[in-house]
């Protein structure tokens, strides 16, 4: 009987799949995932800088556009004024 109890309590491990290791193994690493994670939230990665660089971008040449074209649209109106012998508004390569 003893020897059928020792065989069973050693076979378990192996029957359960690794269950207990695999176990003590989440609960170990565990901490290293969390940190990895708090790092990936609070930093921003290349592909995501490059995706808002370009949305800023965007907004800042439909804002070119929308002062060139009132530009263009006043000038057409009266073209001897001042204002029309050059653009010197808004441009977005130029913007800081």
């Amino acid at each position: 009987m003893r020897k059928t109890v020792l065989a069973a309590a050693l076979a378990l491990p192996l029957l359960s799949g690794g269950c207990i290791a695999r176990t003590a193994w989440n609960v170990a690493t565990a901490p290293v995932k969390v940190a990895g994670q708090v790092v990936d939230w609070t930093t921003t990665s290349q592909d995501e800088a490059d995706r808002n660089y370009g949305r800023e971008m965007r907004k800042k040449e439909a804002r070119e556009g929308r002062e060139r074209r009132e530009y263009e649209r006043r000038c057409r109106r009266n073209p001897d004024r001042d204002e029309c012998r050059g653009y010197d508004g808004y441009v977005a390569a130029n913007d800081n």
